[in-house]
């Protein structure tokens, strides 16, 4: 029978042999052929990353989706985001996605989707009591394969992008899958293109595949400096999140590169509101307000957030993770080699650096995103009590995600990961003497409960 834990807030995901395998993947095929069967539902794509135990994961979910009378249609090998391209482009009622996106090599899992939607939190566990209850349905499917998708996928973003000027630019794919897409992208587009590992390997032996961590974009970081690009773009291990270092070899934060991606929307949609997650810089907030936006807070993950985009029909959505959503000239999910080819396009519009493109902003000190060590089944529980002592206390917490402190010079995030087994902190101020001692604050409180 399969682990529980597996199933996590907005995906499965897990270790290879210790807590997922063949068995598993066979019988996540068998539950959610039967969720979309309960639902008169029957079509789905399915596709996996560059991970060593991916191909027979998907064999095994195949067959178990198979038998509950499902039609399949097999990507093979390509990044989430194209996978939820080919939903749209084929008309599927579903797809999954065999992947654990920026975890570690000894990490598998799958992200499952009924339309263009997450199938997350409780849809996720009505997944699992299927598996649970054991009560399948049954049929006998059809499989087919698909080549043909990544080329149309790569013809729909290229007549999407309109460049003034050509631009030359590193890309560091992290050995994912990406960098089957956004290097030939780009060429066809007209940039000068310098790749880094890019070619799929389930080993990463460069570097972890999490490009909003500043250690895992040092070789980029040096290539563009010491070759004079105008920026280095990196991408996560299924191209969802995007990371980019500007000329200077300077790595932006997730809330930066949302940030200028949203001057720009905002110069064609004034008034338009932007959904942001509770992990980002109050200079975003404000940033976008000065530029004639609407801020709307949220919480973090990406399910959460296309979720929410669909309920107010929001266009523009992102968060400090890399993820970027754009439904203003595409097609509204996280896909950061689209996220690229918008920003590229920002950069070919100005003589400007980007070093530059938010000089103007006043100077706020704030750490990246910090991790504390947490057992799954206790950092949630930390996280409440965190919080409820905060609120005690009379401190102002926004709790939609955990808790945001809010100080009238700085203010402080904890909050539980939904991927990994880790508390989550994030904090800034006017000064970063007032950032350290809110840090001091929170992290005292977590590590009592610890």
């Amino acid at each position: 029978m399969i682990k529980p834990e597996v199933f996590r807030q907005y995906d499965i995901r897990g270790i290879v042999d210790e807590e997922l395998n063949e068995e598993s993947f066979y019988l996540i095929g068998k539950g959610f052929g039967t969720y979309l069967r309960q639902k008169g539902l029957s079509s789905l794509v399915l596709g996996g990353d560059a991970r060593f135990t991916t191909p027979q994961f998907k064999e095994a979910f195949a067959k178990g989706a198979l038998e509950t009378g499902c039609t399949i249609i097999d990507l093979g090998m390509v990044a989430t985001p194209v996978l939820y391209f080919s939903i749209w482009k084929l008309k599927t009622d579903g797809g999954a996605m065999i992947t654990a996106s920026h975890n570690p090599p000894q990490y598998n899992g799958c992200k499952l989707n009924l339309g263009l939607d997450s199938v997350y939190a409780d849809e996720l566990q009505s997944v699992l009591h299927i598996i649970q209850q054991g009560d399948f349905a049954s049929g006998t499917g059809t499989y087919t394969q698909n080549s043909s998708i990544n080329q149309d996928y790569k013809d729909y973003l290229v007549s999407g992008i309109k460049l003034e000027c050509p631009v030359k630019l590193a890309i560091d794919a992290g050995n994912g899958v990406g960098g089957l897409y956004l290097p030939d992208i780009l060429e066809r587009l007209g940039c000068q293109v310098k790749k880094m590992y890019c070619e799929p390997d389930g080993s990463f032996p460069n570097h972890h595949p999490d490009p909003t961590i500043e250690k895992n974009m040092r070789d980029l970081s040096k290539m563009v400096v010491s070759e004079g690009y105008e920026l280095g773009i990196g991408l996560d291990g299924d191209a969802d999140r995007i990371g980019v270092v500007d000329e200077k070899g300077k790595l932006l934060f997730g809330d930066q590169i949302l940030n200028i991606l949203a001057r720009d929307y905002l110069k064609n949609n004034p008034g338009k509101p932007i959904i942001v997650d509770v992990k980002c810089s109050k200079k975003l907030y404000d940033d976008i307000i000065k530029y004639g936006g609407v801020p709307i807070m949220y919480k973090t993950g990406h399910a959460n957030i296309k979720m929410k985009m669909k309920e107010l029909g929001v266009e523009f959505a992102g968060e400090m993770s890399g993820h970027i959503f754009l439904a203003d000239r595409y097609l509204g999910y996280d896909d950061a080699i689209y996220a690229s080819c918008r920003f590229v396009e920002i950069v070919s519009k100005t003589d400007r650096p980007v070093s530059t493109f938010l000089a103007d902003q006043p100077e706020m000190y704030n750490t990246p995103e910090l991790h504390i060590e947490c057992p799954d089944d206790r950092k949630f529980e930390v996280v409440a009590k965190v919080c409820e002592e905060l609120k005690a206390e009379g401190y102002d917490v926004l709790d939609i995600d955990g808790a945001r402190v809010n100080f009238p010079d700085g203010w402080g995030l904890v909050r539980a990961s939904n991927t990994t087994p880790v508390i989550v902190t994030r904090f800034e101020a006017v000064t970063e003497e007032r950032m350290r001692e809110i840090q001091q604050l929170i992290e005292s409180k977590i590590y009592k409960y610890l």
